[in-house]
């Protein structure tokens, strides 16, 4: 076992590096470049743009030079002095633009996760343990309606609703009065009152997927010879269920672990624009389309690197939970 972290831990590096370096060539490959599009909407918006003035921008931020010492610089500065570069688009250092917004969104996504396993967990279980009743199937047609819809029309309705009926502004995590008050217990309230939305908006189809997952998981182990066996030997049915088949059937739970990570710095963009929320998912899409390479390249960077972190807390965690599984 400490055999295999340590391997893996040695590959974190050269993995992350080959990522980076792919990174950072997809961003250039499009035509162009972020001075381009920045010349572009300056016309757009009838103003002169003098070739001097786009050779001096980009003299400025190094986009006159090779590809490759671009990369090198780019990425040698964050290896050794921790600077992800200079927003192009925002004007500012990358690392105070994604820090900005950062805490928002793991406030989210955890809040995320915690009301998809809270819900999930108990539910796929009472529907495998009361197969066929009329609780599984409701919980089943609950469930292929939350995978159904998509989350962004479910963002939409809530806020039709809440403004129609309620007569309260669903977008953002705070009311007008509260968005530049300093903390305080009401703002702490009134962040809770805007919160639930898109906690329950994205964990909706998480929640879905993940019962149904449960439920599979745990009807197979219900059906195996060992339980059939502790069954017979008079083992009482809520310690047998709890003890052995439940813990087996968590590993789509904890092999999930290894998106939870990224999730926590990506958001989900698309309920972040509907909704209005301050969280990272939409500056990286503004960055990916305005070819601002130094501030996407992070991001992309950051996601790639939690991913392999969070496949390697996963694996451990998997082979910790489950005996059956031995990592060496």
């Amino acid at each position: 076992m400490l055999r295999y972290i340590l391997q893996r831990i040695l590959l974190f590096i050269p993995t992350v590096f080959v990522i980076s370096v792919v990174t950072f060539t997809l961003i250039q490959l499009p035509p162009g470049d972020y001075i381009t599009v920045y010349a572009a909407q300056l016309e757009a918006s009838g103003q002169e743009v003098s070739e001097q003035l786009l050779t001096a921008l980009r003299g400025r931020y190094g986009l006159d030079q090779p590809i490759t010492i671009q990369y090198a610089k780019w990425i040698g500065n964050i290896v050794l002095y921790g600077d992800f570069g200079q927003s192009m688009q925002w004007n500012r250092p990358v690392a105070d633009l994604i820090w900005e917004r950062l805490w928002w969104t793991i406030a989210l996504s955890l809040g995320t996760l915690i009301f998809t396993w809270i819900v999930a967990f108990p539910i796929g279980i009472y529907s495998a343990t009361h197969q066929y009743s009329v609780a599984d199937y409701v919980f089943t047609f609950i469930g292929f309606f939350g995978q159904g819809v998509p989350d962004f029309l479910l963002a939409l309705v809530l806020m039709w609703l809440g403004y129609s009926w309620f007569g309260v502004e669903v977008g953002g995590l705070f009311s007008a009065a509260y968005k530049d008050a300093p903390w305080s217990l009401a703002k702490f309230a009134d962040l809770l009152r805007h919160l639930w939305v898109p906690v329950v908006v994205l964990g909706i189809a998480g929640t879905a997927g993940l019962i149904r997952t449960m439920r599979a998981n745990l009807l197979d182990e219900l059906r195996k010879p060992y339980v059939v066996t502790a069954r017979a030997k008079g083992m009482k049915e809520r310690a047998l269920v709890w003890k052995y088949p439940v813990r087996v059937a968590l590993n789509p739970f904890i092999s999930g672990l290894a998106y939870v990570l990224p999730g926590l710095v990506s958001g989900a963009t698309i309920i972040s624009v509907v909704l209005s929320l301050p969280t990272t998912g939409p500056m990286m899409l503004r960055a990916l389309m305005s070819q601002d390479m130094y501030l996407a390249g992070s991001f992309l960077l950051l996601l790639s690197t939690l991913t392999v972190l969070g496949t390697l807390v996963s694996d451990i965690l998997l082979a910790w939970v489950d005996p059956r599984i031995r990592l060496g």
